[in-house]
């Protein structure tokens, strides 16, 4: 079931005001304690800032990387994911000569980019405790679902007890199979003719690595004084 606005049309101005527009439909989870809030960088961390700020969440980010098959890159065997998970396609696998050797490499060379970006992002902070906890995956829209699909297969081998993909505009027929997927679907505009996620925003400029690290720096500090207010009080 897709929950959320369902609205046929509608354009973003920028990635910030979709992500606010997308915590209305997530209210449920506010203040939620077992709840984190997860960014599919680098384009999806803008609108997950602003849900977890609305939503008074933590903020993190969840790295996937396809793992595709050399020369035909869009093929994918399967991704990695935060966490040292790793997800393959078998049918893909079974189709392909001395397949455990072409995995080797390619799941070698995607490795050292994953633990890069997340070094980068985090800044040396430690990687959430995910295992029971309530995970709102988010991006800033749906094409194919590839990525996504990636990342919620890879959530459920660190066993969270419950997966809910929020994203402010995807495909119709994606979000429907994705529904299937995980627990909780939220799409807040889904189009009856969808050509690509940047037609649905004003500004789809590329997102950068630092414009990521600085959000997550920013949800870090804001979630410190938060906490450091809390304990005043108390």
């Amino acid at each position: 079931m897709i929950k959320g606005e369902r609205l046929t049309e509608g354009i973003f101005p920028n990635r910030a005001e979709a992500g606010r527009r997308l915590a209305e439909s997530l209210s449920a989870y506010r203040g939620c304690d077992d709840a984190i809030v997860l960014g599919l960088p680098r384009g999806g961390v803008p609108v997950a800032y602003e849900v977890a700020r609305q939503l008074g969440l933590p903020l993190d980010v969840f790295v996937v990387r396809k793992l595709g098959v050399p020369g035909y890159e869009e093929l994918a065997m399967g991704a990695i994911a935060s966490g040292n998970v790793s997800v393959l396609n078998q049918d893909v696998m079974r189709a392909l000569p001395n397949p455990e050797a072409i995995l080797e490499v390619v799941m070698a060379q995607e490795k050292v980019e994953l633990e890069r970006r997340e070094a980068r992002y985090r800044q040396d902070e430690p990687a959430p405790v995910l295992r029971g906890r309530i995970v709102i995956l988010v991006d800033d829209g749906l094409a194919t679902g590839a990525t996504m699909r990636a990342a919620a297969a890879a959530l459920r081998k660190q066993g969270v007890a419950k997966i809910v993909v929020a994203v402010p505009v995807g495909a119709p027929e994606t979000c429907q199979e994705l529904a299937l997927e995980v627990d909780e679907m939220f799409c807040a505009v889904m189009p009856a003719f969808f050509h690509g996620v940047g037609q649905f925003y004003e500004d789809f400029s590329q997102t950068t690595d630092e414009e990521v690290r600085e959000l997550l720096a920013k949800a870090r500090d804001g979630k410190r004084q938060n906490d450091e207010a809390g304990d005043s009080v108390i």
